[in-house]
């Protein structure tokens, strides 16, 4: 029952994030201290990285508020963490780090990839194995990862970078062989007046208005819950648990399903190569990938 709970939970969160990346809005921007944020969850990082890894936190003096959701910021940090933990054989060290930034035109002009503005920089830091430059042009394309196979989808960095993106950041990567990687994340700086959030805002759901979902998920429980929740949210739901089941419906429903929601990593075949054959029979089905997997 604990396992169903948990599942539950976690369905509901990934769904929530889902459906608001698909609308391609924020779920709940707000004003937000980057320092108290990361100290708020340390103890969950520590756990994260395990026994053998050090977490080091440098917080910036007197850090400017940024405008993003709370939601993002930690995926963002669970991602970068796990991918600094996995970069680590044995034992190691991951570093985060918050600065303030401001760049003007001159200083752009003379580094790629930095945009003029005032920013908070959100660096996370480890001493592990390093890339090289072809790996550095890939990390943030979707599906693409070095890792062994069932280890990672290679979502992770792709989300991240939408994230950012989406935020009107932008992402510098710095790493060498044998001695380790650093992502350097931009936020700009939120020059607004802090709006005080309230339960009703915070809490409200994103409803539909009858379209219909296929949700394809090999784990009985996770798919169970997900569709309670989009159904309790006015979305016709159809499950599949598997790949063939789902190509099925699409067979007898494509004209009206209007957004695929598929786990990545499952029996037959993965979740891309799925959206892809789904797509031949609907050629306007929209897709969503999520994953068990943190990076």
């Amino acid at each position: 029952m604990q396992e169903i709970l948990a599942a539950a939970k976690h369905s509901t969160q990934i769904t929530r994030q889902l459906l608001g990346l698909a609308r391609r809005q924020t779920i709940a921007p707000r004003a937000i201290s980057l320092n108290l944020a990361i100290e708020s969850m340390l103890t969950m990082l520590q756990r994260l990285l395990g026994e053998n890894l050090e977490l080091a936190w440098i917080p910036g003096n007197d850090i400017w508020l940024i405008n993003i959701d709370p939601a993002q910021l930690d995926r963002i940090l669970a991602n970068l963490c796990v991918n600094a933990r996995d970069a680590i054989t044995d034992i190691g060290k991951v570093t985060i780090e918050t600065r303030n930034f401001e760049f003007d035109e001159a200083y752009c002009n003379d580094h790629a990839g930095y945009i003029p503005g005032k920013y908070v920089m959100l660096a996370v830091s480890d001493n592990g194995h390093g890339m090289n430059d072809e790996t550095i042009n890939q990390i943030y394309e979707p599906f693409f990862t070095t890792k062994e196979a069932g280890r990672g989808t290679g979502l992770g960095l792709a989300i991240i970078y939408g994230i950012v993106q989406q935020n009107a950041g932008f992402i510098n990567v710095y790493s060498e062989a044998k001695k380790g990687t650093t992502f350097r994340l931009y936020l700009p700086r939120f020059a607004g007046e802090a709006q005080i959030e309230t339960k009703k805002d915070k809490d409200a759901p994103l409803r539909g208005q009858g379209e219909t979902i296929l949700v394809v998920e090999d784990d009985t429980s996770i798919l169970k819950m997900i569709r309670l929740l989009l159904e309790s949210l006015d979305y016709r739901v159809l499950a599949a648990e598997s790949p063939n089941a789902a190509l099925r419906l699409v067979k007898e429903h494509n004209s009206e399903i209007h957004l695929l929601i598929t786990d990545v990593i499952m029996p037959e075949m993965n979740g891309k190569i799925l959206s892809n054959q789904l797509q031949e029979l609907c050629p306007s089905l929209k897709c969503l990938y999520m994953s068990g997997y943190t990076a």
